[in-house]
């Protein structure tokens, strides 16, 4: 028996993207302010700072982003082999499991002292791997919940077809695209912010985000 379609129309739902765009930003903003200035799901990024350090010949500081992007690939393959197993789960839908997973990654993550930096930015590349690899679509258009970059050209893309065409639904899926945007650097926002303030333990709220998703996609009727 298979599960019922509106779960899966529900992980698709504009505010459940909120909710984990929300916390996307916030987990880069955390590993970046507060674990060795290494980003959690901005790989490029990562990859800048990787291969400049490589250059310089500082093997160890290129080791800091290698690891949490090697990371980030097994969170990749590790979702993908979880959708195939369990996308038929009847007592609970495979991405909510996802979803329940990365809270406890992220709660171990806010335990761990900063001489665990590495391994703190590891766990979280490997948790918003999962999590952008589970949701790839909001009202039916691919994006991605834990970086701008193709949502801001998609986004783009959207308003100029709109421009054009007047199309009403083009002007909507811009909509979304921008509104993930502003939601993540919402959650950059304050996740930079308290991060300052509170240190290792503030990536709990992440998963307070996490958390609203999970039980958002729960719901029959989307508000």
């Amino acid at each position: 028996m298979k599960r019922p379609t509106h779960q899966s129309q529900m992980s698709e739902a504009f505010i459940v993207s909120v909710f984990l765009a929300l916390g996307g930003g916030f987990q880069d903003a955390y590993t970046y302010m507060v674990r060795d200035h290494v980003f959690a799901n901005a790989q490029t990024g990562n990859v800048v700072l990787m291969s400049t350090h490589l250059f310089g010949g500082e093997w160890a500081a290129a080791l800091r982003y290698l690891l949490p992007l090697l990371a980030f690939v097994a969170g990749v393959l590790v979702a993908e082999q979880v959708q195939h197993r369990f996308k038929h789960a009847v007592r609970i839908h495979w991405r909510q499991g996802i979803l329940a997973a990365e809270m406890v990654i992220l709660g171990l993550v806010g335990l761990m002292p900063l001489p665990m930096n590495l391994a703190a930015n590891m766990l979280v590349s490997f948790s918003c791997a999962m999590q952008v690899q589970s949701f790839r679509k909001v009202g039916g258009n691919a994006y991605a919940s834990t970086m701008c970059i193709g949502n801001l050209r998609s986004g783009t893309e959207a308003l100029s077809h709109w421009a054009r065409t007047r199309d009403a639904g083009e002007l909507r899926r811009a909509g979304y695209y921008f509104g993930v945007i502003l939601a993540f650097a919402v959650g950059a926002g304050a996740g930079g912010r308290l991060s300052v303030l509170w240190g290792v333990p503030t990536i709990w709220i992440a998963d307070v985000f996490l958390l609203v998703a999970l039980l958002l996609m729960d719901l029959d009727r989307i508000a």
